[in-house]
């Protein structure tokens, strides 16, 4: 009898422990409403679009994992890989679970994903994150369009460089991106600006890291030319560029040689400064109040005070984030997607203290305003010297009238 009970327990302790077992695996399973993809560049183009993806998958877990978040990345090369990158998007709506998908940058081939994924799955969200194709094409195809706003900022840039004391605004890019109507746009406003505000207006080309030469060709050549630009316009000339890849190896060479720099294309105290300056910032990730006063220590340390700035917030990071968080809302029934102080609150969840400013895109050669386009922009902070109040400036209005001329 006693080795009958003993068995019997025996069998009831493992018929409990293979229940746990059961319970525990079953915990692990997909558990997720739904899901929301993400696609974001690789951390060599644009790492600050990564870790805001990064940030959603910590708050809301991998939609393989029983989360919500589906993250994937388009080529470095994406020009020549169109095709991929359409097929990444499009896969992802392949998934029935699907209702959102945000893409940050939006390069080239979101457009046409878009428009493929509207045809099999138009339940979709569809958000594209700084387009790289003209308005009237990613209006037509995308739910919604967020762009750093490229008409004020051609003002407001201007007019930091002029406060930092700069007789020279240098900028630096190359044909594709002059071909891109937001950015090309802004190049004409930046001369215009420069021409009412007394700063020389120089344009110089390098090489577009998307091309034979890739991304290290790219930024060799930055370094190279970076001090005889120095030597030619001045350490008093501001120094800009489109393109992420560029910018490290310019802040690099500017800290050695002088001039200034005002902000990135796409703002943030992690685009090009710990790279520049050796700043590891692996005990602060994510924290980018932490983040910002590490980089400016480093900057004062190296003679930059009050000659360079940034956001406090990383942009692509906050886009990602903010709009992979926008849809989450939606989705759950907390925001309208037409209402731009839903978008900004979501935003406002990854950049809190900092002020925002913008307002829905209108087209300059027809004047109408674009109902799914809208363009930001936040107070620029310079290092050493505390905020500029950027987002208070009024830009005249003559500059939203200038109409893109193809270069």
């Amino acid at each position: 009898m006693k080795k009958i009970t003993v068995m019997l327990l025996a069998l009831l302790v493992l018929a409990q422990g293979a229940l746990f077992a059961g319970g525990r695996r079953d915990s692990g399973a997909s558990t997720a409403a739904y899901h929301i993809g993400v696609v974001t560049g690789t951390v060599s183009q644009s790492e600050d679009d990564l870790r805001g993806a990064e940030e959603l998958i910590r708050r809301y877990g991998r939609a393989t994992e029983g989360g919500i978040i589906q993250h994937v990345t388009y080529p470095d090369n994406f020009m020549d890989q169109q095709e991929v990158t359409i097929s990444q998007i499009t896969t992802l709506a392949d998934d029935p679970l699907m209702k959102a998908i945000v893409m940050n940058q939006a390069v080239p081939g979101c457009a046409e994903a878009f428009k493929r994924v509207r045809e099999k799955r138009p339940d979709i969200l569809l958000f594209a994150g700084e387009p790289h194709e003209d308005p009237l094409v990613i209006q037509g195809a995308a739910d919604l369009a967020v762009s750093a706003d490229f008409i004020s900022r051609g003002y407001t840039i201007v007019w930091a460089a002029k406060q930092l004391g700069a007789d020279a605004f240098v900028h630096i890019s190359f044909p594709r991106h002059m071909s891109y109507e937001s950015l090309g746009l802004r190049r004409q406003i930046f001369e215009a600006a420069c021409n009412d505000l007394g700063l020389r207006f120089v344009f110089v080309t390098a090489p577009d890291p998307t091309s034979d030469v890739g991304v290290a060709g790219a930024q060799q050549y930055i370094l190279e030319q970076t001090p005889q630009w120095i030597q030619q316009y001045g350490k008093n000339a501001v120094f800009f560029c489109t393109n992420d890849a560029h910018t490290e190896p310019l802040l690099k060479q500017l800290f050695v040689y002088g001039g200034m720099f005002v902000e990135a294309d796409l703002p943030s105290p992690l685009m090009g400064y710990p790279g520049a300056l050796g700043i590891d910032l692996s005990n602060e990730t994510g924290n980018f109040p932490a983040i910002l006063k590490k980089v400016e220590d480093a900057v004062i340390a190296n003679g930059g005070a009050g000659k360079f700035g940034t956001w406090a917030f990383s942009y692509g990071f906050s886009l990602s984030a903010g709009l992979g968080e926008f849809a989450k809302r939606i989705i759950d029934g907390n925001a309208k997607k037409d209402n731009l102080n839903d978008l900004y609150a979501a935003l406002g969840e990854f950049t809190q203290g900092a002020k925002w400013n913008g307002g829905y895109y209108i087209d300059a050669n027809t004047g109408v305003r674009a109902r799914n386009q809208i363009l930001i922009y936040m107070d620029t902070y310079i290092f050493g010297k505390g905020y500029l109040p950027t987002t208070e400036q009024r830009v005249p209005e003559k500059y939203y009238a200038i109409k893109f001329q193809q270069q």
